[in-house]
């Protein structure tokens, strides 16, 4: 990208498109403004974050990025191809696309490629933490921040000699992590008693944070809507196709026919960044792959988690949220849809009243999912895309909320001539 743009970023204040307003679009646009630039955010929904980022996880996991890719999953194939209550599903469709992506998902499940993925978002992940740590007028936003650390609990010794393992790796990396026995689980989180049967131990990192990425979004919205800021939201207009002509976008059309013309434009439009990067030539190799959430009332204090829990045997994580706990879990390969499945749905309610039974009468509860933007190795796209004036910051995963502000700190660089603060081939399109 360096080279391509009429001049430096510092000298020349550029009128830059960015598609999406989740997460990922809405802290490029923070970040794009800082720089001093006027920035267009376009979406299809009526306000921000709609799509993946609504009611996810909620846990900022930078010492947790280990790709969904990985050796286990060829001798879990089976049970996820014909159980009924696995955490991933596969529903087979029509769409070519799909095996085309399990094919090249299935080729990364080696143990070189997870660590070399590993090392990859670490880096990512450590930077996008020092940015929103470093970022004074993200941290007096209200989004339900919380520092309290995060516990991995493992149910089978097998499962926790794997993690001391992966605690070790990590540790020459930069990671701060604690491996606990069931015990010392207990005593940290005492919330956790009703599964105590079933720990073996699990992993601490002390380090690790929650927030609520919604809130996020909305804070970030209110902080860009001064008449200063050099900020335009553009909601409700769906964006049929990216106009090409040669190495250059001629604009964005929506689907009312408006252009939207720029400088240069940012695709951060989560799983719709497939079908917009085709009208332009590009192969995205970007699947959905849906999710599941629960928002509970915390009615008893004391019975729900103060840290972040991850339960490894069910795959589903719990994150406090000031007065609520957010419950998520499931990685469903069943094309576009987002729609709930009841028995899913149900599944992840079976297991959070087996985990906390206590922390919530259970009466109401706000379910939700959505279609993380996947790519085979779990690695986003960031920065070049063969176009001289677009730029990509699509394909996070499960990992968008963790990686936004690293990767919006990749895209300004890319913009402003300055070095990337990671290296720009481990993010590349051909790497993914």
């Amino acid at each position: 990208m360096r080279g391509t743009l009429p001049r430096d970023a510092m000298e020349y204040r550029m009128k830059i498109v960015v598609i999406g307003s989740g997460v990922v679009g809405m802290t490029t646009a923070w970040r794009l403004a800082r720089d001093g630039h006027s920035v267009t955010i376009v979406d299809r929904a009526s306000t921000t974050a709609q799509g993946a980022s609504h009611a996810n996880g909620a846990q900022l996991s930078y010492s947790y990025v280990a790709p969904l890719a990985s050796p286990g999953v060829w001798f879990d194939l089976p049970k996820y191809l014909f159980g009924r209550n696995t955490p991933m599903r596969f529903r087979p469709t029509f769409d070519l696309f799909q095996y085309r992506w399990l094919l090249k998902f299935m080729a990364a499940c080696t143990r070189e490629q997870a660590f070399a993925t590993t090392d990859r978002l670490l880096r990512l992940a450590y930077l996008s933490r020092d940015v929103l740590h470093g970022a004074e007028d993200i941290r007096g936003l209200e989004f339900a921040w919380s520092r309290a650390g995060k516990l991995v609990v493992q149910g089978s010794a097998a499962g926790l000699d794997g993690a001391r393992a992966q605690v070790e790796y990590q540790s020459q990396r930069g990671s701060v992590q604690q491996v606990l026995n069931r015990d010392a689980c207990l005593k940290l989180e005492p919330a956790l008693k009703g599964i105590a049967h079933r720990i073996v131990g699990g992993v601490y990192t002390p380090d690790e944070e929650a927030a609520d990425p919604y809130r996020l979004c909305q804070g970030i919205e209110g902080l860009l809507s001064g008449d200063n800021s050099g900020v335009t939201f553009v909601y409700g207009a769906k964006v049929r196709r990216l106009l090409r002509s040669g190495r250059r976008l001629l604009g964005v059309e929506t689907a009312s026919g408006d252009v939207l013309e720029a400088d240069v434009y940012v695709l951060a439009a989560g799983v719709a960044s497939r079908r917009l990067g085709l009208t332009a030539g590009l192969d995205l190799p970007i699947y959905p792959i849906k999710g599941y959430s629960l928002s509970l009332p915390i009615a008893n204090d004391d019975a729900a988690p103060r840290v972040s829990i991850t339960d490894t045997d069910y795959k589903v994580v719990y994150a406090r949220l000031g007065e609520k706990l957010r419950v998520a879990g499931m990685a469903d390969i069943v094309g576009n849809d987002d729609s709930i499945d009841p028995r899913r749905l149900g599944q992840l309610v079976w297991q959070a009243r087996e985990t906390f039974p206590q922390a919530t009468t259970w009466q109401q509860m706000e379910p939700w999912t959505g279609l993380r933007p996947a790519t085979p190795k779990g690695l986003p796209i960031l920065n070049a895309s063969g176009i001289d004036n677009l730029l990509l910051n699509v394909g996070h995963g499960a990992l968008g909320f963790t990686l936004a502000f690293g990767s919006a700190e990749v895209i300004a660089a890319a913009l402003a001539g300055r070095t990337s603060p990671v290296p720009e081939q481990d993010f590349a399109l051909a790497a993914a």
